[in-house]
């Protein structure tokens, strides 16, 4: 029963190359059509949502391990550099593939777009590297804070990303269409780069003051995500994150949230 946690984070590896295939097996084409060797964009990206499942199964797998290492009581270096090194790939790399084709998508809706070049899409994978560069401060910090992360969680950056597939297929016309604006996938990924290597503090999920006024934030981001996926449907999970970011920004943080805490893996 010992190794369950590391099992389960295998899991979480696993999932996270799943949508790592799905996405790399889903890209836009170009057909030939008429006499005059006119191009007709195809939509031939029906798989990437299946990556973003993927994803989300991988952070199940991130959320059941650290629960099953407190229920056996076992811990230790090994289990947190694995978890790191799963969350690399799930929430890092699965999440950077997906924004590099979005991107690509993006600028196949363009003239020319035959020649576009790697370099317009390579941005997107910064995110890995940034991810990466999260995950090794993290597990080498001299501490870790009760109430909050400093920096956004890697596992939430990923799962932000993870959403913009299911906009785009099943979200389309009411939010969708806005993915196929390249500048706003340039925005995306500086702003979610920047915040996962900053000093802002980020509310753990399971953080409070105590009763139902003590866990405002997490009851603000859950309604208004229930509420917005009601008029946007997966659109909602995106503003839910957004309001992530806000109530990490506007929580006033009581002193006992900087008391240290044994190390653990980052959910």
């Amino acid at each position: 029963m010992k190794h369950l946690p590391n099992l389960i984070t295998l899991a979480n590896l696993f999932f996270g190359c799943c949508a790592i295939v799905f996405t790399l097996t889903s890209y836009p084409y170009f057909t030939v059509v008429g006499t005059e060797g006119q191009y007709m964009q195809i939509q031939g990206m029906d798989k990437m949502y299946l990556g973003s499942l993927f994803i989300g199964l991988a952070a199940v797998m991130d959320m059941l391990d650290g629960m099953a290492a407190r229920l056996l009581k076992v811990s230790g270096p090994m289990g947190k550099d694995l978890d790191s090194l799963a969350d690399v790939v799930s929430f890092g790399v699965a999440p950077g593939v997906i924004l590099y084709q979005l991107l690509w998508r993006a600028y196949m809706m363009e003239p020319n777009a035959m020649q576009t070049s790697f370099w317009v899409t390579a941005p997107a994978l910064l995110l890995p590297c940034f991810a990466a560069y999260r995950l090794a401060r993290f597990n080498n910090a001299v501490q870790d804070f009760k109430g909050y992360f400093l920096g956004m969680p890697t596992p939430a950056a990923g799962i932000s990303i993870a959403v913009l597939p299911l906009i785009l297929f099943f979200e389309y016309d009411i939010i969708g269409k806005y993915l196929e604006y390249r500048a706003i996938l340039y925005i995306l990924i500086a702003v979610l780069c920047y915040l996962m290597v900053s000093h802002i503090k980020f509310l753990k999920w399971n953080s409070g003051k105590g009763g139902v006024s003590g866990f405002w934030p997490q009851l603000v981001i859950i309604g208004g995500a229930l509420v917005s996926m009601l008029f946007i449907g997966f659109g909602g999970l995106l503003v839910g994150f957004f309001l992530y970011i806000i109530c990490s920004l506007v929580y006033k943080y009581p002193a006992h949230f900087n008391d240290t805490t044994p190390e653990t893996a980052e959910i």
